[in-house]
């Protein structure tokens, strides 16, 4: 591997790192009132590192088949924390490919959308961890145009939807009851 996409699969591993670590601080559910607002900065994080694992060629991985890491990872508390923290917010409708005219709009969770890019990035950050960075690096590239990518990119519409009702609507009704701003 290359010095440059060496230090480029560090760079990733740390934001995938960060967005796991702050999606699980979230969760925690110790501050309610900024879950929507961090979990929007955090995707937003999370996609420019996806959008530069797009930009690259295609990496290929050392080895010819993916060495075993264990077990997949155990999401199943995030998840339940998550849907449970945003409980009033986590269906939303989404539309998952804009460019084919006959997909009608399917009914997503957030809890479900974060939990699941959280296994693909951890699946990856086994990888790192375990001295394979250029396993890693495919993984979280595949991965990305596999999965993750639209998945995150879903969950982002979604939380930038509730920002957008919140403040809008808000401004809205005060404006209709000749408060200022």
């Amino acid at each position: 591997m290359s010095e440059d996409l060496t230090e480029f699969t560090a760079e990733i591993a740390d934001q995938v790192e960060s967005f796991i670590i702050a999606v699980t601080e979230v969760a925690r559910g110790e501050a309610p009132d900024q879950a929507v607002s961090m979990l929007l900065l955090e995707v937003s994080q999370l996609l420019l590192a996806g959008g530069r694992l797009g930009a690259i060629v295609d990496v290929i991985p050392e080895e010819r088949f993916e060495p075993d890491v264990g077990p997949d990872p155990d999401v199943d508390d995030l998840r339940e924390r998550l849907a449970k923290l945003l409980e009033p917010i986590d269906t939303y409708n989404e539309v998952f490919d804009p460019y084919d005219p006959t997909v009608e709009p399917m009914t997503c969770r957030l809890s479900d959308d974060l939990a699941d890019v959280v296994a693909d990035l951890m699946h990856g950050l086994q990888h790192y961890r375990a001295g394979r960075p250029s396993e890693a690096l495919w993984w979280w590239q595949f991965s990305y145009l596999a999965n993750w990518g639209s998945t995150a990119s879903a969950a982002l519409r979604a939380l930038q939807s509730v920002v957008a009702h919140v403040r809008l609507d808000a401004a809205d009704s005060a404006e209709e009851f000749g408060e200022s701003r």
